[in-house]
């Protein structure tokens, strides 16, 4: 689906069909509507390819006039089950006259700036609403940076009261989505600092201050992610020894009631043979198991089996 944006009165407005100037926001588009945008503003067909493949990682490209970024985007992956986090690439193509978004899902970032939440944005200003399009990206991973934290906290309380699956499941899946962000997070940093270094977008002073600000941001993304992964995997690696540990203290448990079990079965066995044995007389065999039951159970009462 290929839909038109333009900055009218301060406000986004969807147009019926492309104008300088305008933001032209793809999604999962068809390969008649990637052939008309290829054919209208020139655009290398490896671009589009580039940008509608999932496995794309970010970086920046810069062919006849025209400029592909792709970075590494956040989101939700299952909303409704076990909070699952990961990342998809955003294309972002530069052309002469507009700025095009290619993106194979519904993102929420660009879904922002369409619905006209983001205010003070100027598609007509090319290169600073690219800007802030990846400042909008950055912000949106250290939005969810914090709700991953919030969530390890909470599932390590929970933890601490009672060792279940679905628990360590959802840790295993934020130590996972942390993964996918410090990965992402990288590969966008790289890619800023070569927007920053080359020249390849033509850039104002505050557009240079605006791209100062996303790497800022970024950056505390890739440290934030790197911390809250280390704390996680010793958080995952403690629990890990805790639920170890409670097993060896069951099974101790479960082999000292044995032991003691044992006795008055041993006794029992030893004075039912048909054969003359001291003192058979039908109390001695209870008292002499009720008296070893109580020694043994001093004894690895003492030794800490209880």
């Amino acid at each position: 689906m290929v839909t038109y944006y333009k900055t009218i009165d301060d406000q986004m407005t969807i147009l019926e069909t492309w104008q300088p100037g305008c933001w032209i926001r793809c999604v999962n588009p068809t390969q008649e509507e990637v052939d008309c945008l290829i054919a209208d503003f020139e655009i290398e067909p490896e671009f589009f390819r580039a940008a509608m493949d999932e496995e794309e990682s970010s970086h920046i490209d810069s062919e006849d006039g025209n400029t592909l970024i792709i970075l590494d985007s956040p989101i939700v992956a299952k909303p409704d089950e076990n909070i699952t986090y990961t990342t998809v690439p955003v294309g972002i193509i530069l052309t002469q006259k507009t700025v095009i978004t290619i993106s194979m899902q519904e993102n929420p970032v660009l879904t922002e700036f369409a619905s006209g939440a983001v205010k003070g944005v100027q598609t007509n200003l090319k290169t600073r609403f690219v800007l802030t399009i990846m400042l909008r990206i950055a912000g949106r991973f250290l939005q969810y940076l914090k709700q991953i934290e919030k969530i390890s906290n909470f599932m390590e309380m929970r933890l601490r009261k009672s060792m279940k699956n679905n628990e360590l499941i959802q840790l295993l899946d934020i130590e996972k989505s942390l993964m996918y962000f410090s990965a992402s997070l990288k590969a966008n940093e790289i890619t800023l600092e070569k927007i920053m270094r080359g020249r390849i977008i033509r850039m104002y002073e505050e557009d240079q201050d605006l791209l100062e600000d996303v790497l800022i941001e970024i950056r505390q993304g890739v440290d934030m992610s790197n911390l809250y992964l280390n704390v996680l995997s010793g958080t995952m690696d403690a629990f890990a020894s805790v639920i170890s540990n409670n097993l060896n203290i069951v099974m101790k448990v479960l082999t000292s009631v044995t032991l003691l079990i044992s006795i008055p079965t041993l006794i029992s066995g030893i004075y039912g043979m048909n054969t003359d044995l001291p003192m058979a007389h039908f109390w001695f065999p209870i008292a002499l198991s009720a008296v070893l039951m109580a020694v043994t159970f001093f004894i690895l009462k003492k030794k800490d089996m209880f």
